[in-house]
């Protein structure tokens, strides 16, 4: 059963990928998700249904439109793959496992948000690494739709503290980059503000070491690729680097590996002090 539910996250995954990619290119340029189609951006021509098959078409094709032969980026069978590969481990730690109809229709619910979360933040990398830009029109909805998502979870389970400690998550992680923001004077947007809304209900469901492991693991990978890029002179001091993907990283190494961090902490502490002792 687990292996099954795995290939077909990652086949979702796949075709979840391709409509990322349509994502990714419209929103920015405030284009409709639905009209027009899929079309190549050399001749205009529509995609054909077979040639808009995640990763296999792209393949067939040789990285080449059909109809003119102008080169297909090789980004886009990349997302389809990496959104596949992304989706089989959060099903893997979000897998249901109650045995009641109402748990089990719970345990659904949370992994659809955290899915739902998974293409949200692949889409908002990537338009942050190309446009430095954290789009309302993917943060807010998404945001609201983690909160009802969670909050419908809640009153199936009849378990209300994982709901109090997420809006308790969301506002501190929202005040603490909102000062910085403040205090910074431009060095961080208010994309990043929201978005630390959105991360912080998402993370703080999971736990609080969820909460304080992804926090802290935005800054030490964001800070450790500024300084690489301005070692290698990419960029100067005053440069501004995109902070969103290293946000979202964070925040998933803090759902994946919050609870173990903590965990070896607390050990750590319990050690030290009974040696102190």
């Amino acid at each position: 059963m687990m292996v099954i539910a795995l290939v077909a996250a990652g086949i979702f995954g796949a075709l979840i990928g391709s409509f990322l990619n349509v994502v990714v290119y419209r929103v920015p340029r405030r284009l409709s998700l639905v009209h027009p189609g899929s079309a190549c951006p050399g001749c205009g021509a529509s995609i054909r249904p077979r040639d808009n098959i995640p990763v296999f078409s792209w393949v067939m094709l040789r990285g080449r439109c059909r109809d003119c032969g102008a080169p297909i980026s090789v980004r886009y069978p990349l997302v389809e793959l990496g959104t596949a590969l992304a989706f089989v481990p959060v099903t893997w730690l979000f897998l249901p496992q109650a045995t009641s109809p109402v748990g089990f229709a719970a345990d659904i619910i949370v992994l659809i948000t955290y899915l739902g979360l998974t293409a949200v933040s692949i889409s908002l990398a990537l338009i942050d690494i190309d446009t430095s830009t954290l789009p309302n029109r993917i943060v807010m909805p998404s945001l609201v739709g983690v909160i009802v998502l969670l909050g419908v979870a809640s009153v199936l389970r009849g378990e209300f503290e994982p709901l109090l400690r997420a809006a308790i998550g969301g506002a501190a992680l929202f005040v603490f980059y909102l000062l910085l923001a403040l205090v910074s004077r431009g060095g961080m947007g208010m994309g990043d503000v929201k978005l630390a809304a959105l991360l912080g209900v998402a993370l703080a469901w999971v736990g609080w070491p969820a909460l304080i492991v992804g926090t802290f693991a935005a800054f030490v990978l964001g800070g450790v690729f500024a300084l690489v890029l301005l070692i290698a002179r990419k960029v100067s001091r005053k440069s501004g680097v995109p902070f969103g993907p290293w946000m979202l990283a964070g925040a998933w190494i803090g759902i994946f590996w919050g609870a173990a961090v903590g965990q070896s902490y607390a050990h750590f502490v319990g050690l030290a002090g009974g040696a102190n002792g």
